[in-house]
């Protein structure tokens, strides 16, 4: 199994320049012009068109162009925010590269997949995506799965020879291939070429905004409907009254919700990208804001995943390792002889290994899995070759088996053995069957009472890779009867026990002598590892440490003010996982007992079958759950969603992602996770960091919140609008109109848009995980409250206060005429300046649902501070330009009306602020109550 090669880096170049990157030809974009006609050309859209061109027809073209603008206006920012949404999901895939192992000039590294060329030599383990077509060189126990190829559900064998698609999985083994086509030649990009890319269900949060949007759209055309009739009652001819009609319903639609949600979630999206989440699509950044119940795994997540073995145990003695990190250098502790039989355990370890460590810039690294290179790290620690011994063949890791093997010759770690040894050949000296794995599973598969010898009794050398003489070596490494009843088991076990509770994550090592006939059936691939790996011995135990992250801590204690409960799900022994969970304080430090099914420490193998069972006994913070398999990983997702959990879920194996598709929220890590978790998640994880996901939680519940704002912003602005068209109507024409259809298009088209997108981006307020989840529909009772009978009603108090007085001052009383025109221009300004003013106070009191307006910092929101700014600069244009005034019927009001309408802001503030502090009072306020921004 000696690695090939590889190419050289000329090769490599020459190659590069004339194959090109290996990435698939991207589907050519519509063209810009088709996607905005797009958005001009949907079916309100269309509707919109025929009302313009009717008000053309009767001759009322100001009508017509302002019709005309609301369509034109609210396209174009429709496409643009819809291109800018693009970008940031541009942007955001290119923060996740896919990497993969090849060999070049020799050595093994890594490189991004779009570098791979064909006679490129890649290694694969079970998980990664095979990144092109390649041919097998050499595979052990390896099986594809082609399903997204051929729709095949069950992994297909394949051996060396044999040849795989790029894009297709490793699901079991692991692999040495050559690339034989990279690019557009693949069969994937061949596929693609034939192939359309099927649309996604819609979301929750879709399905959710959508029906909001229909409400009110059928509101609005239900409001108009009315008003056509009124209209036609009170003498109007029918092409006015429908006019008018359409005017009214044009505008209540919110045309401009669904672009403004969609930027307020990529702007989520792009900074949870700043702080290491990398959100897969925009729905889950509002998801992620309802998470009540996060499972996480242990190893990575909540530790460093920078492994050290510190410790290794032998029946001959302890030796402890004083060095931590990969470096290759440590000081040694313990007896000789425990030495000697830790350094031949720590070469049947490492020849086992996918992993190794490699110097770069003075620092050791990992290369490949974190615990395979600490395994390399320690065989170097302890005196072996930097290569390792070469195996005769190998069984990789899988899930069922829960262990890893490697046939190796007595003599291979010797000097000189690699250029001596030939590869798939059975040297003189016996070979041996080294495994590694969990101890529980090891110490079922090593012999009981009875000691075992090697074929003619001899003793190897010390650096030999494995001659035990029994079930454990003693110092001297003789052998014999070992009377008593599994005595060995009891010692071991103890000392598993011992090494668990400080911690450490513990790799048990066994192996056995083979038969001339079993090792050749194992170097031609022939033999079962099942049935190799029997009649073991034991050779000792490995203590690695893994320091949980220093941000954990916190991050757990935040969780658990925002009323997010959360359990540790993990593969590891369950005393391991319990002193890592005492240690960063998921649960009580002075809980001593991990005994399963005790406390809120329990096992996989004990979990009731039952969901609803199941789903009581978790349903509570600080869980430990350890020994868990995929399978369980997913039931448990289920359970808790059965109790009405929002669920997010972490993995990292080729195994999660049943269980990360089934979570509401799937979280994959970005380095250590599989290309099979990655493409299941709906959240990536860049550094690993479980305090990631807290951050990626506040900014989805800080999302969820913004679209609260914008739309209560919004409806407010509709109640102002409508009402002048209720009294109107109310009164049989007899109270003059306040605002006309033109006006009210030009609040829609311009000054409310830019507060609306300001308040879409609006940062996460302090004290946002300082209370449980939010339940509740986006347009819910208390928002239909606060709109309708409170910032709705206070803004058209001022609103038709400064109409009637500027009328009244001009001369017009009840009942009777009009006055002139100069006086009824003044009042409608009077009036469109309180909407304004009073719509500026209402986005500040959008921006807490908790505290008044006056303890928000003014500087926080940039984009809305230059947003009034803009909208004072239009309020202006449209009341002292001419022609725009005269085109929107309205002039500058008198300095009473502009008092008037003045007193909106502080009006709409201090109501605002009453409505808050009486819910407060009542209890209907928060517990905790998010804090204004500094």
């Amino acid at each position: 199994m000696t690695l090939p090669e590889g190419l050289d880096s000329g090769q490599v170049e020459e190659l590069s320049e004339r194959f090109g990157p290996n990435s698939l030809p991207r589907e050519r974009p519509r063209p810009w012009w088709l996607r905005l006609a797009a958005e001009l050309g949907h079916f309100f859209a269309l509707m919109l068109w025929a009302a313009s061109a009717l008000a053309f027809i009767a001759g009322m073209p100001e009508l017509g162009w302002a019709i005309a603008a609301v369509v034109v206006v609210n396209g174009l920012f429709a496409f643009f925010q819809e291109a800018r949404a693009e970008r940031a999901s541009a942007k955001l895939r290119e923060l996740l590269p896919s990497n993969v192992q090849v060999r070049r000039d020799g050595r093994t590294t890594v490189v991004g997949a779009v570098d791979l060329v064909p006679g490129d030599v890649v290694l694969l383990t079970a998980g990664d995506r095979v990144p092109a077509d390649l041919d097998f060189l050499q595979a052990s126990g390896v099986s594809i799965d082609e399903s997204m190829l051929t729709g095949e559900s069950l992994p297909v064998p394949r051996g060396a020879g044999d040849a795989a698609s790029g894009g297709t999985f490793v699901a079991v083994g692991d692999a040495v291939g050559r690339v034989t086509a990279t690019g557009s030649a693949t069969r994937l990009a061949e596929i693609a070429r034939l192939t359309t890319r099927a649309v996604p269900p819609p979301s929750p949060l879709d399905l959710e905004l959508k029906r909001i949007v229909k409400i009110i759209a059928v509101v609005a055309v239900t409001v108009g409907a009315v008003f056509f009739l009124v209209s036609l009652l009170i003498g109007n001819p029918l092409t006015g009254a429908f006019l008018f009609a359409i005017g009214v319903t044009v505008a209540l639609v919110p045309e401009g919700l669904l672009p403004t949600v969609t930027l307020s979630l990529a702007m989520g999206a792009q900074r949870m990208s700043r702080r290491h989440a990398l959100v897969r699509n925009l729905e889950a950044v509002e998801t992620l804001g309802s998470t009540t119940f996060i499972c996480t795994d242990k190893t990575g997540t909540l530790t460093q995943n920078r492994m050290s073995a510190v410790e290794v145990w032998t029946p001959a003695g302890s030796a402890t390792i004083e060095g931590h990190g990969y470096a290759p250098e440590a000081a040694l502790d313990g007896p000789p002889e425990a030495l000697v039989a830790a350094a031949q355990l720590a070469t049947g370890a490492h020849a086992a290994s996918q992993g190794d460590i490699e110097e770069h810039d003075g620092e050791w690294r990992a290369v490949g899995d974190p615990m395979e290179a600490a395994l390399a790290a320690l065989d170097r620690r302890l005196g072996g070759a930097a290569e390792g011994p070469i195996p005769l063949a190998s069984f990789a890791f899988d899930g069922e088996r829960k262990r890893q093997s490697v046939v190796l010759d007595g003599d291979s770690s010797g000097p000189g053995a690699e250029a001596q040894q030939v590869p798939g050949t059975v040297p003189a000296t016996p070979p041996e069957l080294w495994v590694k794995g969990a101890p529980e599973v090891l110490f079922d598969l090593c012999l009981g009472d009875r000691a075992r010898t090697t074929p003619g009794g001899t003793q190897a050398s010390a650096r030999s890779a494995g001659h035990g003489a029994g079930v454990f070596e003693d110092g001297g490494g003789s052998a014999g009867d070992r009377r008593g009843d599994d005595a060995w088991r009891t010692r071991a076990g103890a000392v598993l026990e011992e090494l668990a509770a400080r911690g450490l994550r513990v790799l048990a090592v066994a192996s056995r002598s083979l038969a001339p006939a079993e090792a050749e059936a194992a170097a031609r691939g022939e033999a079962s590892a099942v049935v190799l790996e029997q009649g073991l011995v034991l050779r000792g135990l490995i203590g690695l440490h893994d320091p949980p992250r220093p941000a954990v801590e916190g991050a757990i204690r935040q969780a658990r003010e925002a009323g997010i409960r959360i359990a540790m799900v993990t593969g590891d022994h369950p005393a391991t996982a319990a002193a890592i969970a005492r240690e960063i304080g998921l649960i009580d430090r002075n809980s001593g007992d991990h005994k399963s099914g005790s406390g809120a420490v329990l096992e996989g193998a004990s979990l009731p079958e039952d969901l609803q069972v199941l789903g009581a006994l978790l349903d509570r913070d600080g869980v430990v759950i350890s020994r868990v398999t995929p399978e369980q990983k997913l039931r448990v997702a289920h359970a808790l969603q059965g109790r009405g959990h929002c669920v997010a879920m972490t993995g990292d194996g080729v195994n999660d992602g049943p269980a990360l598709e089934a979570a509401d929220i799937g979280v994959a890590m970005g380095r250590s996770g599989t290309d099979v978790a990655r493409n299941a998640a709906d959240l990536v994880l860049l550094d690993d960091d479980f305090a990631t996901i807290i951050v990626a939680v506040e900014q989805g519940r800080a999302t969820y919140a913004n679209i609260r704002r914008f739309l209560t912003y919004h409806l407010t602005d509709n109640v102002a609008e409508l009402t002048p068209f209720v009294v109107w109507a109310l009164s049989a024409g007899h109270f003059p109109l306040a605002l006309g259809v033109l006006q009210i298009l030009f609040l829609d088209i311009g000054t409310d848009l830019l507060p609306a997108l300001a308040l879409g981006g609006e940062k996460p307020s302090l004290g946002v995980l300082k209370r449980p989840p939010e339940r509740r529909h986006l347009m819910d009772g208390s928002l239909m409250f606060r709109v309708f009978a409170v910032l709705g009603p206070v803004e058209v108090v001022f609103e038709m206060t400064a109409f009637a007085v500027v009328l009244w001052l001009g001369g017009w009383r009840p009942g009777g005429d009009l006055p002139s025109a100069g006086v009824v221009a003044a009042a409608s300004g009077a009036a469109f300046t309180a909407v304004v003013l009073g719509q500026l106070a209402n986005a500040y009191a959008c921006r807490s649902a908790s505290w008044p307006a006056w303890r928000l910092s003014w500087g926080s929101n940039r984009m809305l501070l230059w947003a009034i700014v803009v909208e004072l600069g239009l309020l202006a244009l449209f009341l002292f330009v001419g022609p725009v005034a005269r085109l929107l019927g309205q002039g500058p009001p008198p300095l009473e009306g502009f008092v008037l309408a003045a007193l909106a802001i502080p009006g709409v503030v201090i109501g605002d602020a009453l409505h808050k502090a009486l819910r407060h009072r009542l209890g209907r306020g928060r517990t905790h109550p998010v804090l204004p921004h500094h």
